[in-house]
Parts: C-alpha cells; sequence; structure tokens
C-alpha cells in the first residue's frame, strides 16, 4: 500500500514544511484518461510562511508523460515542469473576495487534512494540453481540397429537390 501524505495546510506553511519524493502515475486516477502511459513524477512541496501577505505552498513537479497526440493519434512525449505558488485562504468566501487578476497566484482552501496527492494531480492536469499534437503533424483528414471541387454538390440530391 502507497503512503499518501497529507498536510494542515496552515501549519505546513508556517513551519515551512517540506516533502518531495517520486509518485507513481498510476496512482493519479483522473489523469488516466489524459496519459497514454509514464513511469512517475517527481514532486517538491514547500511551505511558504509568507506571500503576498498569506500562507502558501510551493509545489514543483517535474516528469515526462505520453499522451496521445490529436491529430494523428500517436504518441507524444511531453514534458512536464511544474512550478505553483498556492495562496491558502481559510473559506471559499474569502477568495471570493479577492479581485480577479490573471498574473496572480491561485488561492486553494486551506484545510487541516490536505491531500498531497490531490494538490499534485490538480497542477498536472492544468499543465498538459488541452488538444496536445505533434509539431507540424498532419493527419489523412488533413488533405487538401483540389481547386474548382464542390466538396458538397451531392447533398442536394439528398434534399430530393431538384435544382
Amino acid at each position: 500500500m502507497l503512503h499518501r501524505p497529507q498536510i494542515d495546510g496552515l501549519e505546513f506553511a508556517r513551519s515551512r514544511g517540506r516533502l518531495k519524493g517520486d509518485w507513481p502515475i498510476a496512482d493519479f486516477p483522473r489523469l488516466q484518461g489524459a496519459v497514454r502511459s509514464g513511469t512517475s513524477l517527481r514532486y517538491e512541496l514547500e511551505g511558504v510562511p509568507e506571500e503576498q501577505g498569506r500562507p502558501a505552498l510551493r509545489l514543483g513537479v517535474t516528469g515526462t508523460l505520453q499522451l496521445a497526440c490529436q491529430r494523428c493519434l500517436g504518441a507524444l512525449e511531453h514534458p512536464l515542469r511544474v512550478d505553483a505558488l498556492l495562496l491558502l485562504y481559510a473559506s471559499e468566501s474569502e477568495i471570493d473576495a479577492v479581485p480577479v487578476d490573471a498574473q496572480a497566484p491561485d488561492g486553494i482552501v486551506a484545510t487541516k487534512e490536505m491531500a498531497v496527492r490531490d494538490l499534485i494531480e490538480d497542477e498536472v492536469l492544468l499543465a498538459i494540453p488541452y488538444a496536445a499534437r505533434h509539431e507540424g503533424c498532419k493527419s489523412d483528414t488533413d488533405a487538401v481540397v483540389a481547386p474548382g471541387a464542390r466538396p458538397f454538390a451531392d447533398l442536394r440530391s439528398l434534399l430530393g429537390t431538384k435544382h
């Protein structure tokens, strides 16, 4: 059975806690639909007692994932490098009170039992491309229609009308 660490978010940040190690990709259930294969992810989680006036967590994740190219469906190697700063809040209403800024670090609700696996999985899911594809990849459906061709010309016969 795998050790699945949990942290008290605010205490971990205040005490400058630190966790690091390798985590098998097979242990991330939400990644299974997005990743073809991979062995493990290397992570480092560090408590930051004061960042922008709040306790925070700094999470780094590295590894190589095998994704499916969305054009040719072949294997696509994706090097992963995540460096996330997560500001800790006591409640959702505190997060909602902060003005929206696309450049600001993400805010999360700190609890006494925060699953490290979920923190890692969330950041990895945000870091992988939505529609991964090889650079310069062409599939069979990318064929160019010849000039002067009328690809929809036969649709009239389906309508049953004469023109």
